[in-house]
């Protein structure tokens, strides 16, 4: 339980009161210093499962607390995106990405109950749609027009919602023929 990656994850998700406590403080910085948080948080994702396959410490506990960790703080990042913006246009691929991973984990929940959660491992294509999106979310959180950041997280954060809904098909294209079997 207490390997160097679950530790990760388990921080990783008390850094989620954080980010958002700090995104809403009344500093001048507040956005720019919850946007690195999340960075961080991200960070430690790359991180914790990286160490746990070089250091052979995956669990079933790190297995189900990774993706329950950065669904998490990916959905409260979208939350608090929708909220600053408080534009269709950032709200419409936001909903998207939720739906996503709310469609694909109840897919792989459905698929691991029938022994089939190799047809459903993570793609190439869902690892784009994460990297597309984490940086997406760090452009917009920090509200930075230094180098375009906002202007980049705009279009990575259509970028994701398209690599989303294209490995989603893929997830369920894979699952279908056993989902035709029940």
């Amino acid at each position: 339980m207490y390997t160097i990656p679950n530790l990760l994850t388990f921080f990783r998700m008390l850094l989620i009161p954080v980010f958002v406590t700090v995104y809403y403080l009344d500093w001048k910085w507040a956005h720019q210093a919850g946007a690195f948080i999340f960075w961080l948080a991200a960070i430690t994702d790359y991180f914790d499962g990286h160490l746990a396959r070089r250091l052979n410490q995956t669990s079933k506990l790190g297995a189900f607390m990774d993706p329950v960790a950065d669904k998490l703080i990916v959905a409260a990042a979208l939350l608090m995106i929708t909220h600053t913006y408080n534009s269709v246009w950032i709200t419409i691929p936001a909903i998207i990405l939720m739906a996503r991973e709310i469609f694909v984990s109840s897919l792989r929940e459905w698929m691991a109950k029938h022994n089939e959660s190799d047809t459903v491992k993570v793609s190439f294509w869902g690892k784009a749609k994460t990297m597309a999106q984490m940086l997406a979310l760090i452009g917009l959180l920090s509200e930075l027009e230094v180098l375009y950041w906002v202007t980049l997280g705009k279009i990575l954060l259509y970028i994701s919602a398209i690599l989303s809904v294209y490995s989603m098909a893929q997830y369920l294209s894979a699952a279908w023929v056993h989902l035709k079997k029940r």
